[in-house]
């Protein structure tokens, strides 16, 4: 199974208009089921998504990101969003995509998406810890080409 993290294309579009801070806002995970389908061209705001996970031990728009950073490597052009290992414990969900957004804006309709993790397969827990382990190459890397 192949894990694969993307940013959503109008994520640099809400970047631009400033309405992501990604060090300052409340960024959240969400973890939705494979009867969503993410798309990375058109979806821009969290009202886009749909069939988010329910079940012991999650809460309705996921949870905030802890120890956010945004770092800038020169030799390679790239910016590197990055936090540390959401998770949930003592859950029992069955998760397809966790989607990555600021929570900040008051409603559905105004919170950016920033991008989207696929799993490449339903991932469940039952009565215990659902966590997502980001690599060391961070959440997302953008390259400047």
């Amino acid at each position: 199974m192949a894990v694969t993290a993307k940013a959503y294309g109008l994520f640099l579009k809400s970047l631009l208009n400033k309405e992501i801070d990604f060090d300052s806002d409340d960024i959240r995970i969400m973890l939705v089921t494979a009867g969503h389908t993410p798309d990375q061209d058109t979806h821009q705001y969290k009202n886009q998504v749909t069939n988010e996970v329910s079940g012991t031990g999650y809460t309705a728009g996921g949870v905030a990101l802890a120890s956010k950073t945004v770092t800038y490597t020169s030799g390679t052009n790239t910016i590197t969003l990055d936090c540390a290992d959401p998770s949930w414990s003592t859950a029992t969900i069955t998760a397809r995509y966790a989607i990555v957004y600021d929570n900040t804006p008051a409603t559905d309709a105004t919170r950016p998406l920033i991008g989207y993790i696929d799993f490449g397969a339903d991932v469940s827990s039952t009565a215990g810890t659902f966590q997502i382990t980001i690599d060391s190459a961070g959440l997302l890397t953008l390259t400047a080409a």
